[in-house]
């Protein structure tokens, strides 16, 4: 379980104050100048030696995503994105980040800023976060004001802005070239890679893309030392992470945990666990509704982190753990979830477009047993012709659940279709 010391978002639950006085009294934007002193180069090798990881859904090695920045700035400026999207069903971190810890977002705007050649960062917030917009708005000007950020960030000699960008709720913007799209005034739809953002992004000027948790973590790695950092944890999966526990737990939470910790104690610890015990646990989806669920045998050795999930046959991704007991209807649950990826496809890809609205209407279909046993493998088929094959992750994301649910629960499927055959024959 990890340290008291060792927490980083230690005003998650919003009860100190949020402002820049309860910011600094927390270790906020202490010395700030000295961290951007120690060169660009020095702040990418001290995130390169934590060993963080992405915390947007991708777990990409973040300080290995930022050298691939130009060292010289040409003629086209560098910018720093930062992903406040937070679109996946199951995750509300950065929610919380921004409406409580928002100066641990900025100073970490600074000093990833700083550390690829950046003088502006955008942040490009959810649409429906209409009150963490306006508590990050005021959080900037307070910024502003101290001079923290803006000409001579921090009495550093190094200027940078930050923007505030609202979206409008749609969920293809939280994969970052489709907010490049939005952001630049276009219908969020993503970009063919290459070339990357690193090369061609915002405005066609190198950019990085990074999710709030990613940057916000950033200041304090640097103050306490990446070894620091890499000493929480497990091989390859440093450091702490805010998981979002959510569904049939005694208390749902968001809780910072270090990477690696044993699914069962978490939920045990920090969410009163399984409604009606674990006993009575029927699946878990661990990280966002996109990622594949796993049934109670699963759980119960599972720990959490990007390799062990991985290995398992889902994925952490942003760490978003919705749980289920044996009272979820386990077929409605992943048809409700194919109708949302239906709905938030952008349309550009022909088999995303064609594939979710498909997969949607056989998954209402099977909810009622209006199928016959043949269509569960076409069904299948189906989600392994979209999985690959389109622009983004979006056909993944669709696809995964339904393939989760033919893995783990196929007996629940054919049991219903055999159920709607009898009454039917009954009824003849």
């Amino acid at each position: 379980m990890l340290a008291d010391k060792d927490r980083i978002f230690t005003n998650i639950y919003g009860w100190h104050d949020s402002g820049l006085t309860g910011a600094k009294a927390r270790g906020d934007w202490d010395k700030t100048a000295d961290i951007l002193k120690r060169g660009h180069e020095d702040v990418i090798e001290e995130v390169k030696a934590s060993g963080l990881r992405g915390r947007g859904g991708a777990g990409f090695p973040t300080g290995l995503k930022w050298s691939f920045m130009p060292k010289e700035v040409g003629a086209r400026p560098h910018y720093l994105v930062v992903n406040a999207d937070e679109s996946e069903p199951g995750t509300c971190k950065d929610r919380d980040i921004i409406r409580h810890e928002p100066h641990k977002l900025l100073e970490g705007c600074l000093v990833a800023g700083f550390a690829m050649r950046a003088h502006a960062a955008y942040i490009y917030i959810r649409g429906e976060f209409v009150n963490e917009a306006r508590k990050l708005e005021a959080a900037i000007a307070e910024a502003y004001d101290a001079g923290l950020i803006g000409k001579n960030a921090s009495g550093s000699g190094w200027d940078f802005d930050i923007y505030l960008h609202r979206g409008a709720g749609a969920y293809i913007c939280g994969e970052e070239t489709a907010l490049l799209e939005s952001l630049e005034g276009r219908k969020g739809q993503p970009r063919l890679k290459p070339p990357f953002p690193a090369g061609v992004g915002l405005y066609g000027c190198p950019t990085t893309i990074n999710n709030v948790e990613s940057i916000a973590v950033v200041p304090t790695i640097m103050r306490r030392g990446g070894a620091w950092f890499a000493g929480l944890g497990k091989e390859n999966n440093t450091g702490t992470k805010l998981f979002c526990i959510s569904g049939h737990v005694n208390n749902p939470c968001n809780v910072e945990e270090e990477m690696g910790i044993p699914l069962k104690e978490l939920i045990e610890k920090h969410a009163g666990g399984v409604r009606g015990g674990w006993d009575n646990l029927l699946a878990i989806i661990p990280g966002g509704s996109s990622t594949p669920m796993m049934p109670r045998d699963v759980c119960d050795t599972m720990t959490m982190d990007f390799d062990a999930l991985r290995n398992a046959g889902t994925g952490l991704g942003t760490a978003g753990i919705i749980v289920m007991d044996k009272s979820t209807d386990i077929v409605r649950a992943i048809s409700r979830i194919s109708y949302f990826y239906k709905h938030e496809s952008c349309g550009q890809c022909t088999p995303c477009r064609e594939g979710t609205g498909w997969m949607y209407r056989m998954m209402d279909r099977l909810v009622r047993g209006e199928a016959e046993e043949y269509e569960i493998d076409t069904l299948y088929q189906v989600t392994k012709q979209v999985e690959g094959h389109t622009i983004c992750a979006l056909g993944d994301a669709a696809a995964w659940p339904i393939q989760g649910l033919i893995k783990h629960f196929r007996p629940e499927i054919e049991r219903r279709i055999a159920m709607r055959k009898s009454v039917v024959d009954a009824a003849q």
